[in-house]
């Protein structure tokens, strides 16, 4: 089995017929219906969901087999992943975070800065996360900009450090901004 993606997170019970509410983490929130039973973190678990319906901004989703409040407080947290291999295709110049995690980091001129540790979402836009090979980590804008390759296949990104601040030590830039869409699972 490929990789696994996290693609929802189950939250507190809604009503008293087994329904929760549900916060997903795909650009459609009901692409999550169609991947087919979604796993737990340890892939002991399985859910399938049987309804959705669009709530202010979550679904309120029921799962086969649950149909008591009770069962559905015990979900509360749940986090629920799909294989990799399950997801759709994603366009040019998009990329599923979990793709990213782990690839080098090497700058324009192709000197090592280290390997992608995440990727962030804080409001205003992906950041991307590098852990060097020591120091503190890197945080920087997830925007053509400043990434203007992602080479999966060579396993690498290529940064070109923003020049706005500074970095105390290195002298290299650093900066936040808002990305071009990348794609998110």
């Amino acid at each position: 089995m490929s990789a696994l993606v996290c693609v929802a997170r189950i939250g507190a019970a809604h009503g008293v017929r087994g329904a929760v509410k549900l916060w997903t983490f795909t650009e459609d929130p009901f692409a999550v219906r169609h991947y087919g039973p979604l796993l737990s973190k340890d892939g002991k678990r399985q859910f399938e969901v049987a309804t959705a319906r669009e709530a202010r901004d979550h679904l309120v989703a029921t799962f086969k087999g649950v149909t008591t409040r009770d069962e559905a407080e015990r979900l509360n947290g749940i986090e629920l992943y799909v294989a990799r291999d399950k997801l759709p295709a994603t366009d040019e110049d998009e990329y599923y975070h979990t793709d990213l995690i782990g690839l080098d980091a090497v700058t324009t001129d192709g000197d090592a800065l280290g390997r992608v540790l995440a990727i962030h979402n804080f409001g205003a836009g992906d950041i991307i996360e590098i852990a060097p090979p020591k120091g503190t980590t890197l945080l920087l804008p997830f925007s053509n900009a400043v990434v203007p390759e992602v080479d999966l296949e060579g396993g690498r990104v290529v940064i070109a450090l923003p020049q706005e601040v500074e970095g105390e030590e290195r002298g290299e830039a650093l900066s936040t901004g808002r990305p071009r869409e990348r794609g998110d699972p």
